[in-house]
């Protein structure tokens, strides 16, 4: 990925973040929601290490085949989930952008110039790579997917609050609107990464 260092940090951060809160969701989820939330922590902890800016760790060649490989995983295990529920196409998505975003960024990848074989925080002496149309579409998924879960966090009508104080019988890993904020998170996360694509 491209972009200032700081840029490529601060991604960083949020997606380290997010993929750790999921990752903790997985112990209070049982079956589907299980499994969603450990394809959210992959994504996560996925979409962390792809942002650390290249002028700290430059990664070495063979870690964008690393990527790939883990990605095209995903992908095949979501389009294998996907029969069970429609959240598993978005994973299936995310996944395939992810794999998409590997191979750009492989040496010898991307451009018809030869790659640029980038990370989060190169400067613009790089290349743009991968196939516009391609990225234009996940770009315009990923749009229409911030705008969708940002107005399903918005509230629709302030309902009267428990005496207990809030959502009964719940703690803060099993909170919906906080599965909806990460997934928020690392669909802004995604968008941001494929606009320096």
């Amino acid at each position: 990925m491209h972009g200032s260092a700081m840029s490529g940090w601060l991604l960083m951060a949020l997606c380290a973040t997010t993929g750790a809160y999921c990752l903790l969701r997985t112990r209070s989820e049982t079956g589907e929601g299980r499994r969603t939330a450990r394809a959210e922590a992959l994504m996560g902890f996925g979409m962390a290490a792809m942002a650390v800016p290249a002028a700290v760790v430059t990664p070495p060649a063979w870690g964008w085949a690393v990527y790939a490989a883990l990605f095209g995983a995903a992908s095949l295990r979501a389009l294998w989930f996907a029969r069970r529920g429609s959240h598993h196409l978005h994973h299936l998505v995310g996944s395939s952008a992810m794999f998409y975003m590997a191979l750009t960024m492989a040496p010898g990848g991307g451009s018809a110039s030869g790659g640029h074989g980038g990370h989060m925080g190169h400067g613009a002496a790089a290349t743009a790579g991968g196939v516009p149309l391609l990225t234009g579409l996940l770009l315009a998924y990923y749009a229409v997917y911030v705008l969708r879960s940002a107005a399903r966090l918005i509230p629709v009508a302030a309902a009267p609050v428990p005496a207990g104080g809030g959502l009964v019988g719940t703690t803060w890993s099993t909170r919906p609107e906080l599965a909806l904020a990460c997934r928020l998170t690392m669909g802004m996360a995604m968008f941001a990464m494929l606009l320096t694509l």
